[in-house]
């Protein structure tokens, strides 16, 4: 029985592994960041919504977020301290 062929988009999905951001996409979403950023963000295996949620509370988007404490744990709370760190978000905070 031959085993049909899957799209680019489902791989992760049949397999139960989750699809890795790319630098590209990451960098489309924050911002410029050094390699060793884009690096240590890819590491935290963190997904493409993850991200966006990190990259709106190290933006101090609080209000978007409603009620919702900041992020304590997981990929979320990893990359969020890691962007906190970068200085487009660090001048953000002052």
């Amino acid at each position: 029985m031959a085993v049909p062929e899957l799209g680019p988009h489902q791989r992760g999905v049949v397999i139960g592994i989750k699809p890795q951001v790319t630098a590209k996409q990451l960098i489309d979403i924050v911002g410029p960041l050094t390699d060793a950023r884009v690096l240590a963000i890819i590491d935290t295996g963190a997904t493409i919504e993850q991200i966006e949620e990190a990259a709106a509370w190290a933006d101090g988007e609080s209000d978007v977020m409603g009620d919702l404490r900041l992020p304590g744990t997981g990929p979320v709370a990893a990359v969020y301290d890691l962007l906190r760190t970068e200085e487009k978000y660090a001048e953000d905070r002052d």
